[in-house]
């Protein structure tokens, strides 16, 4: 792995792509704009939702920086590489969400794997006499997971609309889940979580679905889930999507209703997509993806984001999401009667490691080799 020697802005170079025809309403031909580059296998792009127009960018090795009035300061925002284990190359700095209180208390979260390798979810405050630098010496641990292999530690954290904290958690790595964590109502592992961490460390939210639930860990959500790969709230409707990556055959998305009570048991690894995994009985009730594409198509789905920015108004309603080797971006949307359409949109050529948002709901594409770019219309 190369090490950060530097970083250089790009606003100047562009990629552009056009959009092909599906079946599906006409979709704009945008542009990728690449706004920053030289970074170091970044994972993640999002805002603080302080009015401030900051983008904040996570490196897996463990700095956040930050991008603002169209520069990089020169300095991380946070730089927690000594707390990492990246011995793995699915772990590191993995999930970065602000308060939905921020702007008055200063208060953010970081998921990572530890140096032993556990999930860990930590609290943090801003700087009190800077707002550009994260207070090192605040960091709090409110929640940590053994994982017993390297790989599948999910790792997106969100703040959805509720202001409950979302944790996505992977099945724990190896292949096939041979732990059995996804469909273990005991195990964290394998799940989506809900937390309320306006507690110390944090409480369960009274409504999740198994707070009463024998044998059941009361931080579940939602359950049978192999590797959750970014997840994100629609801010106009509250829908949840899930983008959950597949074991050999099959990729796949999942949604979740913004008036759902949560509950839902997404198959793993009974099934894989919508094929039968395991050789296990399906129970009733499983919830099948709205979507699932077969490998070799792509091998590894990136979950992205509902647009609900201005820049792009032919956008408005869809949701985008990527495949970490093809580089192809999907574009779907749920018609009035429920149903979804689907289509290949941009062959971007890029290693997709993630999606990012705005504080305006513009979006950004992060590529893994380094790069950040903005989709913009083609003028």
């Amino acid at each position: 792995m190369r090490k950060l020697l530097a970083l250089v802005l790009l606003a100047a170079s562009v990629s552009t792509v056009r959009a092909q025809d599906a079946g599906m309403p006409a979709l704009p031909d945008v542009r990728l704009v690449e706004v920053a580059g030289g970074f170091n296998r970044p994972v993640l792009v999002t805002h603080a939702g302080d009015a401030s127009g900051r983008l904040f960018i996570v490196e897996q090795y463990g700095r956040i920086w930050i991008y603002a009035d169209g520069a990089l300061l020169p300095q991380p925002f946070l730089d927690v590489a000594d707390r990492l284990s990246t011995r793995g190359n699915e772990q590191g700095l993995l999930g970065l969400a602000f308060h939905p209180d921020y702007a008055a208390n200063g208060l953010f979260f970081i998921n990572y794997t530890d140096r032993d390798g556990a999930t860990a979810v930590v609290r943090y405050s801003v700087s009190a006499d800077d707002p550009n630098r994260a207070d090192p010496a605040s960091a709090a641990i409110i929640l940590q997971i053994a994982q017993p292999y390297r790989n599948h530690n999910g790792g997106h954290i969100a703040f959805g609309p509720d202001g409950y904290l979302y944790i996505g958690m992977g099945d724990g790595g190896s292949a096939g889940d041979p732990q059995g964590s996804g469909q273990n109502p005991a195990a964290l592992l394998g799940k989506m979580l809900r937390i309320d961490i306006n507690a110390d460390p944090y409480a369960i939210p009274a409504d999740n679905p198994f707070v009463n639930a024998a044998d059941y860990a009361p931080e579940i959500w939602a359950m049978g889930l192999r590797n959750p790969w970014r997840f994100s709230f629609d801010r106009a409707s509250g829908d949840l999507y899930i983008g959950d990556v597949g074991q050999n055959a099959v990729e796949e998305v999942n949604f979740q209703p913004a008036d759902s009570r949560g509950g839902e048991n997404y198959g793993w690894n009974i099934l894989e997509g919508t094929r039968a995994y395991s050789g296990a009985a399906a129970p009733a009730g499983l919830v099948p993806p709205f979507y699932e594409y077969p490998h070799p198509e792509g091998c590894s789905v990136i979950g992205g984001y509902v647009y609900r920015g201005e820049g792009l108004p032919d956008l408005q309603g869809i949701y985008l999401f990527g495949d970490y080797c093809s580089g192809v971006v999907y574009a779907s949307r749920r018609d009035a009667s429920g149903n979804w359409q689907t289509m290949r949109w941009l062959d971007t050529g890029k290693i997709i490691s993630s999606f990012g948002e705005d504080e305006a709901g513009e979006l950004y594409l992060i590529g893994h080799m380094g790069s950040i770019y903005r989709f913009e219309p083609v003028v």
